[in-house]
Formats: structure tokens, sequence, C-alpha cells
């Protein structure tokens, strides 16, 4: 009987620390809580910078087709030939750069 008449005068204050433990664990923790909300902005920042690369990849690609198709550039066919084929001139200094 004590013990359910202490629980009854307290009963205001161990619903209060209920309700803060309960709502502090929600705020941290679940799948909208604080610690995923910053993983997920980690992981948006590591595609959009993926995506960058891509699309610049990308882009240098088309122009290297542009290059082939539209306007034939012999210059660019030239730099081709050397680079996959080894192909050079008698006597010849070849510099490569990386």
């Amino acid at each position: 009987m004590f013990v359910i008449n202490k629980i009854k005068k307290n009963y205001f204050l161990l619903l209060c620390t209920f309700l803060f433990f309960y709502i502090i664990f929600n705020i941290l923790d679940g799948e909208r809580g604080l610690i995923s909300y910053f993983d997920k902005n980690n992981r948006l920042e590591n595609l959009l910078k993926k995506q960058k690369n891509i699309n610049l990849k990308l882009n240098k690609t088309e122009h290297k087709i542009s290059l082939l198709t539209e306007n034939i550039d012999l210059d660019f066919i030239e730099i081709l030939i050397r680079d996959k084929f080894f192909y050079g001139k008698k006597n010849e200094k070849v510099y490569l750069l990386n």
C-alpha cells in the first residue's frame, strides 16, 4: 500500500520522466532521428560528388565522339593512333605526360 501511495503522489513526475526519455530517444535514434539525418546528408553529398564526376566524364566522352563523327578532326585521330598503337615517325622523340 505504501508503494502505491508513493507512486500516486509522484505520478506526474514519473510520467514526465518517461515522456522526456521517450522523446529524447526518438529524436536521436530511429529512421527519422538526428543521427539518421546526418548519415543521410553525408550519403547525399557523396552521391552528388559522384554524379558530378560522372557528368564530367560523360561530357569529355561526348566531346571526343563529336570530334570523330560530325567534323572529322585529323589531329585528334592522329593523337588516338599514337596513343593506342604507339605509332611514330623515325627518329621522333615521344614524350608521355601523365
